[in-house]
């Protein structure tokens, strides 16, 4: 294959997978991994793709891959509430629940602030700060401060969430490619969120639709480590069903 020709392939699943993988490239071109690098790095000069720790994703997508809490506060604003609402609704008094950071979580602490005997773990310091003064025994976990999220994250983050327990675990994600797995722009928010997986007894997923079908830098976990998910109706027919058959019980709002 000519070096113009597997290029041109290449763009085209970046376009349509939204990411690539160095190895796995060098495995569908039969190649060496040396030539798929040199291959992602005359793309990238060209503009056309974004180089990313071992694959590349797509222009477009490497712009957006770690907005602020700010910029996702502004988009699907009501479906966060409706699933924050549900998501309420699954919590018992004198629980314990972790909540990770981002606006969907948020919204889910909002409505959870008044459930008794409530414990809340978290690495969003934002959340923390929204549960200050209410009736809910706040845990924060400490690490270093990530700008972008307001959350903690590193090996004092991971290492404190080792050691404690919890009934349920409300994680956002910004991507799910149901076949792939969850997905978040930060490695070490990635770390984080893995070890919250860990500690909790089920694992709820609370995200938009728009978050199906996408994928972000770093990989949480696969489909199948989560219990449960809270969506809205806008998700596609494929992705349900495909949730569905991997065990994940589904609540639409």
């Amino acid at each position: 294959m000519l070096n113009e020709e597997r290029r041109r392939k290449i763009l085209e699943l970046v376009e349509r997978d939204g990411r690539v993988m160095v190895k796995d490239l060098g495995r569908r071109f039969s190649t060496s991994l040396i030539t798929i690098r040199k291959d992602l790095k005359h793309l990238h000069q060209k503009g056309l793709i974004q180089r990313a720790h071992g694959g590349a994703l797509p222009v477009d997508a490497a712009a957006l891959r770690d907005p602020t809490l700010h910029e996702k506060e502004r988009l699907h604003r009501s479906e966060k509430l409706r699933i924050a609402e549900a998501a309420a609704r699954l919590v018992r008094p004198g629980q314990v629940i972790i909540l990770d950071s981002g606006t969907t979580t948020m919204a889910v602490a909002r409505a959870t602030r008044d459930v008794p005997n409530l414990t809340v773990i978290t690495n969003a310091v934002n959340i923390a700060a929204e549960l200050a003064g209410t009736r809910v025994e706040v845990i924060l976990t400490g690490g270093a401060l990530r700008k972008n999220s307001f959350s903690l994250v590193g090996p004092l983050a991971e290492d404190s969430l080792r050691h404690v327990s919890a009934d349920l675990l409300f994680l956002a994600v910004d991507g799910f490619d149901v076949r792939y797995g969850l997905t978040t722009p930060n490695q070490l928010e990635a770390r984080v969120n893995r070890a919250m997986m860990e500690s909790a007894k089920t694992t709820v997923v609370v995200c938009d639709s728009s978050k199906f079908g996408r994928r972000s830098l770093s990989l949480i976990a696969p489909a199948s480590a989560v219990h449960q998910a809270i969506t809205d109706r806008n998700i596609s027919s494929k992705d349900l069903r495909t949730l569905r058959e991997a065990g994940v019980r589904v609540a639409l709002t």
